[in-house]
């Protein structure tokens, strides 16, 4: 677990009060969802079952076989009622619903079929609540119905275990433990208390000029592998500086080529308030020409008290950049060429 949890779902050093009706336990507020019964019962199976309630695995039998036509218009379709009926029962025993977080892989039939009809069924239902994903590619359903996309590149996940940890021969294993931290840390102020607490609803009106420029790029550090440890502390300055840098971001891009529109920062943490606002005021003045001049108060941050497991500190960095432009220029151009070589050995 990501801070510093025990398998029971307790907490160490938790500030505030749990839901008494679980008995000091942490229960995830999580609806697991999957066409094929095979990977929910892996989770009954593994060691953090206990962290998630059964009725709220939903799964079908006989899986879409990686067709997205099957996933969204047959076996999706067949379950997005029972779907639909307990995603009700978990907003209505919400305390305070924000929105929903779409956690899912990149292609297939439910994670891209099931998944644009869940996204576009839960919008009709919850109109005004945010819809928070993490994807790889655009796509209209994306532009339509979500509210903010965390943009995330196999290429720079791929560079950051090779180079940054350096791993040998990176694997999914890296690759997904680099993940779990981008969305463990991104809603860490959604679960715990903090001197500068943000919502999902201040991250869409700081972060968002334009209704449909929601995808975002993302920043880590400091940067772990995983199996790793990060044995020296780092400052406030430090973990500033390394924000701001290319070689921390989740993108295979270079920002600085481009303009931010705005940012987010979010720091975990023991820290001082004042530290923080005179780092980011710093960063302001000294990189003005990363950002455009006509947005005021684009720079933003918030601070949870918690920390990140095994760290004493961390920083996230959300960005609205132009620089998105050119991740989604290399995505078209690849599939346009895949598209190109398919069709020519089709009539060859």
């Amino acid at each position: 677990m990501t801070h510093r949890t025990y398998l029971i779902g307790l907490y160490r050093k938790l500030r505030f009060l749990p839901n008494k009706s679980f008995c000091g336990k942490c229960v995830l507020c999580a609806i697991l969802i999957d066409l094929e019964s095979g990977t929910m019962e892996s989770v009954h199976m593994g060691p953090f079952e206990q962290h998630f309630r059964f009725n709220h695995f939903i799964f079908g039998q006989t899986g879409a076989g990686n067709n997205w036509a099957k996933g969204h218009y047959n076996e999706g379709a067949e379950l997005i009622d029972s779907i639909l009926d307990v995603v009700r029962k978990v907003a209505e025993g919400s305390n305070c619903l924000q929105g929903f977080q779409f956690s899912h892989s990149l292609d297939g039939g439910t994670s891209a079929g099931t998944r644009t009809l869940l996204i576009a069924k839960v919008r009709e239902k919850y109109p005004n609540r945010m819809m928070c994903t993490f994807y790889n590619v655009p796509s209209l359903n994306l532009v339509d119905n979500a509210d903010e996309v965390m943009r995330i590149d196999n290429e720079a996940f791929f560079d950051i275990n090779l180079y940054k940890p350096k791993i040998a021969t990176p694997t999914y294993v890296n690759s997904n433990h680099i993940m779990l931290i981008v969305m463990s840390y991104i809603t860490c102020f959604l679960r715990f208390a903090g001197q500068l607490n943000a919502e999902l609803c201040k991250l869409n009106v700081n972060l968002i000029q334009f209704p449909s420029f929601h995808f975002f790029i993302v920043g880590l550090a400091p940067l772990t592998s995983h199996g790793t440890q990060q044995y020296r502390a780092l400052s406030v300055s430090e973990l500033t500086q390394r924000t701001f840098d290319v070689k921390n971001m989740i993108v295979a891009s270079d920002p600085g080529h481009r303009r931010y529109l705005t940012e987010y920062t979010m720091f975990s943490g023991h820290m001082s308030t004042k530290e923080v606002y005179e780092q980011m005021l710093n960063v302001q003045n000294k990189k003005q020409s990363y950002f455009v001049e006509w947005i005021p108060n684009k720079i933003n941050q918030a601070i949870c008290d918690i920390p990140p497991k095994d760290l004493k500190m961390a920083v996230t960095f959300i960005g609205n950049s132009t620089t998105i432009q050119e991740l989604f220029k290399r995505v078209s151009e690849r599939y346009g060429r895949d598209e190109i070589h398919q069709i020519a050995i089709q009539f060859e």
